[in-house]
């Protein structure tokens, strides 16, 4: 959505059915299809499945990483790096992608998510902008207790973690009602920000 509002005509790749993907969608391995038709897209952005980094699953990678949880990153980036176009991949901290950027929920009115991304970038430059002190706790339950604050903790279904509503308004979604969804998004304003920055510089070397 976020590379949409920056003016890019969007085309989704992912193995799994995504019946609420408010876009142009092909389902299907995404680096065979990136082989096939590179030509035809003027930059792309990519966002490996993050299990095999994410701190939620680390205590629980040993026993399952043999079976799902593949660090995909090295490949999708050798497959980017031969399209000869600007690229981004997009993961989470801990992810071993360059960390050319790194935003949060904070620099973005009207999220209230904090919402840590990497971003690796390649082709053009973006800048970073500057990383805003927390205003305060992610609301939930801590060893059951809950604490309030201004941010919303988007991810799992355990209790204390807000409605879906709440989840909605926090990341600036509303073209899905889907926890799952929602839960392995990123704000739409992070690819906003950096999509508009790509689209900015592809104009100008046509120009």
């Amino acid at each position: 959505m976020g590379l949409h509002r920056a003016g890019f005509d969007v085309t989704g790749v992912d193995l799994a059915p995504m019946p609420n993907y408010p876009f142009k969608f092909h389902r299907g391995d995404a680096l065979e299809f990136l082989a096939e038709h590179a030509h035809e897209f003027d930059a792309f952005w990519a966002g490996p499945p993050c299990q095999s980094s994410c701190a939620l699953t680390k205590g629980t990678n040993r026993v399952t990483k043999a079976m799902n949880h593949f660090d995909l990153i090295p490949a999708t980036r050798a497959a980017l790096q031969a399209t000869g176009r600007p690229w981004v991949i997009e993961n989470v901290q801990g992810a071993k992608v360059r960390r050319d950027i790194t935003l949060c929920g904070e620099m973005f009115p009207g999220l209230a998510v904090i919402r840590h991304r990497y971003f690796e970038v390649n082709g053009f430059p973006v800048m970073q902008p500057p990383h805003i002190k927390h205003r305060g706790r992610v609301a939930g339950w801590r060893h059951g207790e809950y604490f309030d604050g201004p941010y919303r903790q988007v991810y799992g279904d355990g209790g204390g973690k807000g409605t879906v509503a709440e989840w909605q308004v926090a990341m600036g979604i509303t073209w899905t009602d889907v926890r799952k969804e929602i839960a392995e998004a990123i704000p739409p304003a992070y690819s906003e920000y950096v999509g508009g920055q790509i689209i900015e510089q592809i104009q100008e070397r046509a120009a």
